[in-house]
């Protein structure tokens, strides 16, 4: 004697709606993430602009503006990006001796995380 068990309909739909909610959150647009660069009081202010030359590719007057805000404010939004973008650009810029945080960036406002938007460092690979 063969016992089959079909699935009701609240089966079905707990099923549906458990798979649907799982992956809405895995496929749900990444939330752009913030490098801000701090003050210290170790780095010349050339040589945090030079880092942002170098690393970033910014042209030397987007460079001394971030770097003038840093000095000024105490800190800067350098670049943007998903996650894990930010935080090998912040695991750089350790290396560089600057101060690094990553932060979510606050909703609605100016750069969506997409390539070559305002902020948006290139960054270097290896």
């Amino acid at each position: 004697m063969t016992i089959s068990v079909a699935p009701g309909p609240d089966t079905q739909e707990g099923i549906r709606t458990g798979t649907a909610e799982s992956t809405d959150s895995l496929t749900a647009p990444d939330i752009p993430w913030n490098l801000v660069i701090w003050n210290d009081p170790v780095n010349l202010m050339s040589y945090v602009s030079y880092v942002f030359q170098s690393y970033f590719g910014y042209s030397e007057s987007k460079a001394n503006k971030l770097m003038m805000e840093v000095h000024k404010k105490g800190r800067s939004i350098v670049a943007s990006g998903s996650k894990e973008q930010v935080e090998r650009h912040a695991v750089a810029m350790h290396g560089f001796g600057l101060w690094a945080t990553v932060e979510k960036a606050s909703g609605g406002g100016g750069n969506s995380g997409k390539s070559g938007g305002p902020g948006q460092g290139k960054g270097k690979r290896g």
